[in-house]
């Protein structure tokens, strides 16, 4: 399976997209993330292990609690490819290219522009 389908399969879930915009925020454990739903602890942790193995969350054993945290890279490449799809959303880089050209073109145009005024303001005084 590819990388897209992959994470697109993991945030198929409402339970782990709830669990993913709980981490964006700060690492929780099995025991903080299963406190916030009706589902058992060992369904969290399902949940997590999903999660976890499409490489959308890190897990680190902190003594005797696993804490999760959320790795917002793996987002990246679903994010781009559904922003293909919204057709209000701004071509970002076609635009900060666009104004890098007008800087450019207007620092030009006022380094051309400044030994005529410097000449032209030594011949009035």
């Amino acid at each position: 399976m590819d990388e897209l389908s992959e994470v697109a399969d993991a945030v198929a879930d409402p339970v782990r997209r709830e669990i993913l915009l709980m981490l964006r925020h700060a690492p929780l454990t099995v025991g903080e993330i299963a406190a916030r739903f009706p589902i058992s602890r060992p369904a969290v942790s399902r949940h997590l292990r999903v999660l976890r193995e499409s490489g959308l969350v890190r897990d680190e054993q902190i003594g005797r609690h696993r804490s999760y945290s959320l790795v917002p890279a793996r987002l990246g490449h679903l994010a781009a490819w559904l922003a293909r799809f919204d057709d209000r959303q701004p071509d970002w880089a076609q635009r900060l290219a666009a104004l890098e050209t007008e800087v450019h073109r207007t620092r030009r145009e006022r380094s051309q522009a400044e030994p005529a005024d410097t000449h032209t303001q030594k011949d009035t005084a």
